[in-house]
This record gives structure tokens, sequence and C-alpha cells, in this order.
């Protein structure tokens, strides 16, 4: 399934697939589920989601080498690679020591390189690391993630050769937060939004709001809240699936829209009715090992 959004000078994915838990957790690796995990990856480039999204601290590295591993096969002008330096590697060595090797375990350079977490270290620091990154081509573009407005706003003040190109957060139908001032941003200055756990953990998957919308046009509640987001510009929806059956499913979100009337009315659903509890939940699911 072909969905592009436009990104700087080429288009990627209107998807993303995410590897959080996948090779492992926080900083261990586990390689029991290897090749489950790897048919979850091939499965979502072969099914249009090119985009993919790691970070060294995923697996303790291994999910970058189960990308790796996995998109010897493709050509990789048709995918875009994301990865993510711990803030505890911010400083300005560091910072290159681990692109270098992030790089070394995907078997390729980083298309676009993110600070995780804001850090004790001085950003500028940083930011100088990301544009020697560039200019050596281990990366292409770099931005932040877990950033709110004001620490955004001080990236700029860092920049001396290449701006910030993207920002990764948690962004949902029920967590809404960057709406206020981040979203408005990224789209006036033509940055990507990459929203992380748009699904919250599952809780959407019964909604019975959005799958009486899905019924319209044959389609999941998931895949209706996937499109939803999919239909905003800048933004681009990270899913997580560990099997081949999910990947498919999360995949037939794109190729097709929402209606202006279906998406407003989704999103003034969101927006008005009490999702208090679900977001308690989505937390609660977040903080437990990823078993499926």
């Amino acid at each position: 399934m072909i969905d592009l959004k436009k990104f700087k000078y080429f288009t990627i994915s209107a998807l993303a697939f995410g590897t959080w838990r996948i090779g492992g957790g926080y900083w261990y690796s586990s390689h029991g589920k290897d090749n489950q995990w790897k048919e979850a990856i091939r499965t979502a480039i072969e099914n249009g989601i090119t985009t993919l999204d790691t970070a060294e601290m995923y697996g303790n590295g291994h999910a970058e080498e189960l990308i790796g591993e996995v998109i010897k096969d493709f050509h990789r002008d048709e995918l875009f690679i994301i990865s993510k330096v711990w803030p505890n590697h911010a400083s300005f060595d560091d910072t290159i020591k681990s692109a270098k090797e992030s790089s070394r375990r995907l078997g390729t350079y980083i298309d676009l390189y993110l600070l995780h977490f804001p850090s004790r270290v001085p950003i500028c620091d940083t930011i100088r690391a990301f544009e020697k990154l560039v200019d050596d081509g281990v990366i292409r573009y770099y931005g932040v993630s877990n950033f709110d407005y004001p620490k955004i706003q001080k990236i700029y003040e860092c920049s001396r050769k290449y701006e910030i190109s993207a920002v990764e957060n948690h962004y949902s139908l029920i967590s809404r937060e960057d709406e206020k001032d981040v979203i408005p941003f990224i789209k006036k200055n033509n940055l990507l939004y990459l929203a992380y756990t748009p699904l919250e953990n599952g809780i959407f998957n019964n909604n019975t709001f959005l799958d009486s919308i899905g019924k319209k046009y044959e389609k999941s509640a998931i895949q209706v809240a996937l499109n939803w987001y999919i239909s905003i510009n800048n933004l681009i929806p990270i899913v997580k699936a560990s099997s081949k059956e999910h990947v498919i499913e999360d995949a037939k979100s794109m190729g097709w829209r929402l209606s202006n009337e279906d998406w407003n009315a989704i999103d003034q659903h969101f927006k008005t009715k009490n999702y208090f509890i679900h977001k308690i939940e989505s937390r609660v699911k977040s903080l437990r090992p990823w078993s499926s």
C-alpha cells in the first residue's frame, strides 16, 4: 500500500514502524524472538511502511541490528530510518560515538537522528555534534524527542549550519497537549512531527465511536484512528506490532482518507468526551513488558 508524505526533498511513508521492545527492552537485548521480529519488520516494509523508527536504547542496540539484517534485501533509497541517542550520551564526543555505532549496527547511514529525551548536557553541544554528523555523512537530518515548545525554541539558538528537521513526541486522540504550541510551530516551520503511542496501547481497539465510522469505509476502529493522524499535514504516526498480522492490519490505514466531515466528528468527539480513565489505563499498560 503506497501512501507517501513529503519530507524535505523526498517522500516517506505516511505511517512509521516503531521498534520499541523489539530486540529486547530498556538497555537489554533478547534474541528469542528474532525471527518473529524480523518477519514483522519485513512485512512492514513490504506493505508500504518504509519509515522505520528505532534507538540505541531499544534492546541495547539489538533493534537496530535486526533492522540492519532485514533492510539488506531492500533498496536503501526507498527506506527512511530514524534512530536516537540517549541523553546520557548527549555530549559532543558521545553523540558522535553513539551515532557511528548505530550506523554500524544498521549497516547504513541514518536519515533522521534524534536526541531521545532532554539531557543535562547543554543542548548546543549536542547540536554541534549533529551538525558534524551531517557533514560526515553519518546522518542526513536531526531532531529531538520528548521536547516541549520552550526547549524546541532553544535549539534554534544553537543551530549554525543546519536547522532542526523533526520532533517526535507522544500524541494521540486523548493526549493532545502538543496541539497548544508544538504542532502549530511544526506546521508553521514545515517540520516533521512523529507521533508515538498514537493508539494508546490498544485502548481504541473496541471503541464504539471509531467502529461506527469505520463501517462506512469497511475499516476497523484502529485503522480509522490511524487514518485520522495520517490526514494531518506534517504528522506521521508510529505504530508497534510484533506479529505479521498486526502489521498488515495497521498498513491498511494507508491509501485512503476520511472525509472532512468524519475527520471533524472524530476530532470533536475526543475533545469533548472524558477519556481520563483510558489515559490512566494506557499509562499502566506502557509500564508492562510487551508480550503480544
